[in-house]
């Protein structure tokens, strides 16, 4: 066996526990959810219903996100802020340019994955220890008090990392779909005629013939695609080859497997009340596998409460979202990280959610909205990528596009139906983070241009340097600043405040490339300005966390001979306020953003500077 293929079998394996989490416990829910939303049990729907099962998974799954989508890598990472800077839009001037909406769009998805991340652990713990309801309905009532208890410590757990553990993940994953697989086999064995549902003209021709219902069905058979875009979000972390071999020989066939045993099961036992995952199983298997589906979910929302992690490191990099802090859980695994004000807040989402819809079955209304919303503007993104960077002809885009588009359209549509059972709680929390994000990446580029006219011209200042005009004092100083100038406003304002500059003087500029990493050679450029005045130029991909310490004694070792163990670090402590006569941003927004900002990580905390050397320095800017 070839090296490469040595590293994608352990890849495909520690998939299941990273990137199917979701997609593999919607069994748990789904069919339930479409026996509860019709009300139909008779045969035709039964089949019917398994059909599209396997036709959505085959279509979105398979042939939208493992063939097309993943694609779409930005050097390696996948998900959609990363296909948003691969796509490279901001906000212009005009709300209808092709890159404001761009932006916009892929925004909100990346939002709506919060609110996702809110529910999926709720419906997928809830719908698993419902089982022992089936067990004896003497543990009924505590059903929503263990759901809720797990649901804590799984958010308690998240500060002490999950590398050591999370390598069973895979394995116990593995085991889930096997026996997911057997036991629907068990049950399609006695009742082999559901198969006729693999046909896709099965599905058509029963979507066609009950189109006034057809809308509820979709949006309840939707429900098993709904991890569909972890695919793409968590390939990084094991490779798109190794996605692809677990979908393929492990994901899809024990799904189809379990769904025909479901079928097949509620087929002959025709007006069966409860859950039908479980109510498949001979009696004795059912606690063993209560205890695995409560494995798998745990292992589900973990990969989803991660997933948020890295989301908000991307949104962080890119400009989008507020310094927080990360702190790295594992020094081997880097994917292995931690955002406190992140957990804390899903937890508090996710607990509420749980206790206020109280099972799986209501929660069901709420769980869906999101995805559809993402997985279409998924789409539009990826239009724009196969026409403006694979140079697709149109003739040959438009109908790939299309394809998928009238299929996410359906969807979404099928999935608005839920808006007023509960679908409008990942799309209200989809819309507060939208409203974050815009309003930082607007007050924060408002602070930049009202600073930047500060700039020092460079001559004139080395100028009055090589004069004495501007005196050096004794010291070392490090300026930290957003800008690529020789002489930022910070330093500018030192020169105002102090009228001089230290002997030793680092103009250190961070900047994050919308790309995940970039190499060792690629990361510094030091330039000399003038004796003892150096700038530094230091760039990091989206996915980093930036230590500057590091790049500092790399610096020291280039010829940048400045005294680290003694060294001050300037930076900004700059805050904007309205413009009395020409506002550019509206009350409420200013004032989001001034809460954002005072309470963003400081800089000692998110480049790992000492705090007790960091001076800040105060300016007001009008907007």
């Amino acid at each position: 066996m070839a090296e490469q293929e040595q590293k994608i079998i352990p890849g495909a394996v520690a998939a299941l526990g990273i990137v199917f989490g979701d997609i593999g416990t919607s069994p748990l829910y789904t069919l339930q959810t479409v026996l509860n939303d019709t009300g139909a049990t008779d045969r035709e729907t039964l089949l019917g219903s398994f059909s599209l099962l396997v036709w959505t998974m085959m279509i979105v799954v398979a042939l939208k996100y493992a063939t097309l989508v993943m694609r779409a890598d930005n050097h390696g990472e996948g998900g959609i802020l990363a296909l948003l800077s691969l796509v490279g839009p901001n906000f212009g001037k005009r709300w209808f340019s092709r890159t404001t909406l761009l932006a916009g769009a892929g925004l909100f998805g990346a939002a709506l994955l919060y609110g996702d991340g809110a529910i999926t652990p709720a419906i997928s713990v809830l719908s698993a220890v419902e089982g022992i309801g089936v067990v004896t309905q003497a543990l009924h009532p505590y059903i929503l008090p263990i759901a809720a208890a797990i649901l804590f410590g799984i958010f308690a757990i998240q500060p002490l990392g999950t590398a050591h553990i999370g390598k069973i993940f895979g394995p116990i994953m593995l085991l889930w779909f096997v026996s997911m697989g057997l036991i629907g086999a068990f049950s399609l064995a006695h009742e082999p005629g559901v198969l006729i549902g693999l046909n896709p003209w099965f599905g058509l021709r029963f979507l066609f013939e009950h189109a006034g219902n057809s809308l509820v069905i979709l949006g309840a058979v939707f429900l098993s695609v709904t991890g569909a875009e972890a695919l793409y979000a968590d390939m990084s972390h094991v490779g798109r080859r190794s996605v692809r071999l677990a979908l393929a020989v492990v994901v899809l066939p024990m799904l189809i497997l379990n769904y025909a045993g479901q079928t097949a099961f509620l087929v002959s036992h025709h007006g069966l009340k409860g859950n039908p995952f479980f109510a498949t199983m001979p009696h004795p298997l059912i606690l063993p596998m209560v205890i695995l589906a409560t494995l798998a979910t745990v292992i589900a929302s973990q990969a989803i409460i991660t997933g948020a992690f890295t989301l908000t490191r991307q949104a962080m990099q890119l400009g989008w979202f507020p310094g927080l802090n990360i702190r790295q859980t594992s020094d081997s695994e880097y994917g292995q990280i931690y955002v406190s004000v992140i957990n804390w807040l899903l937890m508090a989402v996710t607990l509420a959610i749980a206790l206020i819809f109280e099972s799986s079955g209501k929660l069901s209304g709420a769980y869906g909205t999101a995805v559809s919303t993402t997985m279409l503007i998924t789409s539009v993104l990826m239009f724009d990528v196969l026409t403006a960077q694979w140079k697709w002809p149109l003739w040959k885009a438009l109908p790939v596009m299309l394809f998928f588009g009238v299929i996410d359209l359906v969807f979404f549509s099928a999935n608005l139906l839920k808006i007023a059972d509960g679908g409008y709680v990942p799309l209200f929390i989809g819309f507060l983070i939208y409203i974050v994000m815009t309003t930082w990446r607007r007050g924060s580029t408002l602070l930049h241009a009202g600073l930047t006219p500060l700039e020092a011209d460079p001559h004139k200042t080395i100028g009055n340097l090589q004069e004495g005009k501007i005196l050096r004092t004794p010291g070392a100083a490090v300026f930290l600043s957003r800008y690529q100038s020789v002489f930022p406003p910070i330093v500018t304002r030192y020169m105002s405040d102090f009228r001089s500059l230290p002997t030793q003087v680092v103009v250190l500029n961070v900047q994050f490339d919308p790309i995940p990493r970039l190499t060792k050679d690629q990361r510094m450029k030091i330039t000399d300005v003038e004796e003892n005045i150096w700038q530094i130029s230091a760039r990091f991909g989206f996915v980093e966390i930036p230590n500057l310490s590091d790049v500092l004694r790399e610096a020291k070792e280039k010829g940048c001979d400045v005294d680290l163990d003694k060294v001050l670090f300037f930076t900004g402590d700059d805050d904007i306020v309205a413009n009395p006569k020409n506002p550019e941003m509206s009350t409420l927004r200013r004032l989001l953003f001034g809460f954002l900002y005072r309470n963003a990580v400081h800089a000692s905390d998110r480049f790992t500077l000492p705090r007790e050397r960091l001076i800040e320095i105060g300016h007001q800017v009008e907007v």
